[in-house]
């Protein structure tokens, strides 16, 4: 049975990672956040100052970009793996508000966007691999046999990611999450640079109102019927 690629797209907060681990595990096949390789490129920018709520140089972080490396490291005791920047292992810090504050901004930017997307694309070679993002079906595997853009509504992706925090002793309150939701999502679909969008030949899954046990069995048979037709 030949592999095939899995594109996972959607706005922040709808569960891409959950139910691509989840597709990934379920088939075999390797699992890639691409957030969390923007997310490692955020926090470097601003530990180093280059981005905040008050201003950025983008100028500054494009030319630090030779120095920074992201990668992928497997956690056997875990079971996934987890992103480290420049060999430090990130995988807590970067989902943290404060990165998502800025996330969206850095990964706007078209020589951030060039450099991870090439490291994607070779990661995704051989197939066989499950990839969540923005702009993987549209960008980075336009070509991928199977794509889904995932939505749920602002109040929904707010609580969800809410409860995240909280159980991550984050001190957060819903107001500033749902902001942010808001505001990454206008950021995400209305930047210059690979924005988020819902390609054409990609199914469309709105999860409002869905558990987690549900959503997996239709996107599983979903990728059980592609698979088969290969």
């Amino acid at each position: 049975m030949r592999k095939i690629t899995i594109a996972i797209d959607g706005y922040s907060s709808t569960g891409k990672s959950t139910i691509a681990k989840q597709l990934a595990k379920a088939l075999g096949y390797v699992y890639v956040d691409t957030g969390a390789m923007y997310r490692a490129v955020t926090l470097y920018a601003i530990r180093k100052g280059f981005v905040s709520d008050t201003s950025d140089n983008f100028t500054a972080l494009v030319e630090a970009l030779p120095n920074i490396n992201v990668k992928f490291v497997h956690n056997e005791e875990l079971g996934f793996s987890e992103m480290f920047l420049n060999d430090e292992n990130v995988e807590k810090e970067i989902r943290s508000l404060a990165v998502s504050r800025q996330v969206s901004k850095v990964a706007a930017i078209k020589e951030v966007r060039t450099k991870l997307v090439e490291m994607q694309q070779e990661m995704g070679k051989e197939k066989g691999i499950v990839m969540d993002g923005r702009d993987i079906g549209s960008v980075v595997f336009p070509d991928a046999e199977f794509k889904v853009f995932m939505t749920a509504s602002p109040e929904t992706r707010a609580h969800r990611r809410y409860k995240e925090l909280l159980d991550r002793g984050d001190d957060v309150t819903y107001e500033e999450v749902l902001k942010n939701v808001r505001s990454r999502d206008y950021i995400d679909s209305n930047r210059k640079e690979s924005p988020l969008l819902l390609a054409k030949d990609a199914i469309e899954f709105d999860n409002s109102d869905m558990g987690l046990v549900e959503q997996f069995e239709r996107m599983h048979n979903y990728a059980l019927r592609i698979i088969e037709k290969e």
